[in-house]
């Protein structure tokens, strides 16, 4: 028996999916400004030991019980794993790279997320979303313009992280129609926060109070992206999401500018605007595929 999967309604799940992008770039930015002053691995440790903690009380007060069944455990340890193993390498990353940069490189995922929806989910990838990804994947191009900014060797964990993740999302939707939501999101933090455990003790170094706080709310918002995240692939193809993961270059630039003194140049606003165009017209394309299959035949 299968948890009840909700009935594909792509508007909402465009929705979740842009929330949870902006939580990751929020996430990115905390765990930049973090890596400045703690060990990678301790920082790595309390993003899953809090998204963990955090959400235990939580299902612990929805008389939920801890840890909740899930119907498959090693479809979920493994989305757990590819999840530390793509935090780790893009953390890694961001010590040498700029945010904006490093979240243009990893938008080859939606690439492979969408190849592997395809091989994998057996979803049907029309011509429309193919476009709207390579309109995107332009608009990346034209961002870091390959060759002349992007040469540190950090990248080459940026694309080990866009991989690891496409994995993840693909296993995301596999799952929607298995485990409920809530089991998932506790079981998103199991594989990685052991991992992290046996890894922090050898490089550990004590975190001050306002450190302890800011770890906490890494973990808060990193548990409440996958949330957001879990609801999207339960009510839209990985496919048709994929596109949309190209706007969190937007927030990547808006964030590391603000908070981090990383200024865009023209070109690469200009590849933010190509980006939004991306996503904007597989919202526009498949809204009229929609009303074209839905209208009535003609006497």
């Amino acid at each position: 028996m299968t948890a009840p999967q909700p009935p594909d309604r792509p508007g909402a799940g465009i929705a979740y999916q842009l929330a949870a992008l902006l939580s990751f770039v929020l996430m990115d930015c905390a765990i930049k400004a973090t890596v400045q002053s703690l060990p990678l691995a301790v920082v790595m440790w309390a993003r899953f030991a809090f998204h963990l903690a955090i959400v235990a009380v939580l299902l612990r007060l929805r008389g939920r019980r801890v840890p909740p069944r899930t119907r498959a455990p090693r479809l979920q340890a493994l989305r757990s794993l590819c999840l530390g193993v793509a935090n780790l390498c893009f953390s890694a990353a961001l010590i040498h790279i700029p945010l904006a940069e490093a979240v243009a490189i990893g938008f080859v995922s939606p690439l492979i997320t969408t190849l592997l929806a395809a091989r994998i989910l057996g979803e049907a990838v029309g011509w429309r979303r193919w476009l709207g990804i390579a309109i995107g994947f332009a608009g990346v191009l034209v961002i870091i313009r390959p060759g002349l900014g992007v040469t540190h060797p950090a990248a080459l964990l940026v694309l080990g992280t866009a991989t690891v993740f496409a994995v993840y999302q693909v296993l995301t939707r596999r799952l929607a129609g298995v485990d409920d939501a809530e089991t998932t999101i506790f079981h998103t933090g199991v594989a990685s926060a052991v991992l992290t455990t046996l890894i922090a003790p050898f490089h550990w170094g004590w975190p001050t109070a306002a450190e302890w706080a800011m770890l906490a709310l890494i973990g808060a918002i990193g548990g409440g992206g996958h949330f957001l995240l879990i609801q999207a692939f339960q009510r839209a193809p990985a496919s048709l999401l994929a596109p949309f993961a190209y706007t969190q270059i937007i927030w990547a630039v808006i964030a590391g500018w603000v908070l981090f003194g990383e200024l865009p140049d023209l070109v690469a606003a200009f590849g933010g605007v190509i980006v939004a165009a991306g996503g904007l017209f597989v919202i526009w394309s498949e809204s009229r595929a929609r009303m074209v299959a839905s209208a009535p035949p003609r006497q």
